[in-house]
């Protein structure tokens, strides 16, 4: 499975961006699929995740009520939906999947930068 992110960039304070992350190379039907981010200087950190029938869905303290995931299995898709978005929120924000929500992920997309300007 080859998980390709896109949708970064640049935005200002309480801006919105909306990340995608498409699947190929298999079927993710069953998987869980998750974004992470890693800012500079720090450990990479788990954002949300998803759970294959597109309706479980779990989210990190830090983005709860801003951000939003789902999923598109038909487009082996998902997407993260990041609303009023702070500084801090400034990272390299990755997809993965796994047949399992906690397990080290087993599939990785490449990274998108968001840059969140104040």
């Amino acid at each position: 499975v080859q998980l390709q992110a896109s949708g970064g960039g640049l935005v200002q304070a309480g801006g919105s961006l909306r990340l995608s992350c498409a699947a190929s190379g298999g079927t993710v039907d069953n998987y869980f699929m998750a974004w992470f981010r890693q800012a500079p200087g720090k450990e990479r950190e788990f954002v949300a995740a998803i759970k294959w029938d597109g309706v479980s869905t779990v989210y990190s303290d830090s983005v709860k009520g801003r951000f939003t995931i789902s999923r598109d299995n038909a487009m082996k898709t998902i997407y993260l939906q990041m609303n009023s978005l702070k500084p801090e929120d400034t990272a390299v924000y990755y997809c993965a999947a796994d047949r399992t929500l906690w397990t080290p992920y087993a599939y990785w997309g490449q990274g998108t930068l968001v840059t969140v300007s104040s």
